[in-house]
């Protein structure tokens, strides 16, 4: 069994939902430790009390300092969040074989190295708590994002099968895929065609990251131990 608050490591922790996620734990006493690909972000999560480490799932150097890091420091953390993201949108025909592999190497091939790692760690602890971010473009598809609905829906696939192979340990793996969520990633987004988006969500309105975060809280909790190899829907009714 986990202490009460066990520690948690959040990928992509700066920004966005991640960031909703490293501030909802910080504040109900879980040690956070949250990854940044910039000196920026790990300063502005050090000033939440969240142990910022650098993080670059694109680079594999970056990824084995990384590991040693954990090794050597934290080899107690007990939760994972595998939240890093990046989007390299184009149409099949446009798309460079870079901006497939980058979204490839963050999504779907970075949840399953950092995952492996932590993995240890839980296993030795015979209890851990694994969730992956995802996104209903994984079930609905989304034009000019083929690599990025690709991954998602890998990373979905990816944690079904892990969560056969370490649910004896006490261990569960599920996914929790957002759809559109007020963040920096949508503030893009034209009115015109955030209204578009709207007209199709039953609930009239775009999710905030903090409904995500606390969705997660509870993911984590032992409330939640006979919940394992699932994909959470948190879209406002987008996709059913």
């Amino acid at each position: 069994m986990a202490k009460d608050s066990p520690k948690v490591l959040i990928t992509g922790a700066s920004r966005g939902i991640g960031r909703a996620i490293a501030l909802r734990l910080k504040e109900k006493n879980h040690e956070v430790i949250g990854t940044a690909t910039s000196k920026l972000g790990i300063e502005s999560l050090a000033k939440e009390g969240v142990i910022g480490i650098e993080l670059d799932l694109n680079n594999k150097k970056s990824i084995e300092t990384f590991n040693k890091l954990l090794v050597n420091e934290h080899t107690d953390i007990s939760v994972l969040i595998n939240n890093a993201g990046i989007t390299r949108d184009n149409i099949v025909l446009r798309m460079t074989d870079d901006e497939w592999m980058e979204v490839m190497n963050v999504h779907l091939n970075g949840t399953f190295k950092i995952s492996k790692i932590v993995l240890k760690f839980m296993l030795k602890k015979r209890w851990g708590r694994i969730i992956n971010i995802t996104s209903v473009s994984a079930s609905i598809g989304n034009k000019g994002q083929s690599n990025y609905s690709a991954a998602k829906s890998g990373v979905e696939a990816f944690s079904r099968s892990l969560a056969k192979e370490v649910g004896s340990r006490a261990i569960t793996v599920n996914s929790v895929a957002p759809g559109y969520i007020e963040t920096d990633m949508t503030e893009g987004i034209t009115a015109e065609i955030k209204k578009e988006i709207i007209n199709q969500i039953p609930l009239s309105r775009f999710g905030r990251a903090e409904e995500v975060a606390e969705l997660v809280e509870f993911l984590i909790s032992e409330e939640a131990s006979y919940i394992t190899g699932q994909t959470i829907h948190i879209n406002g009714g987008l996709y059913m």
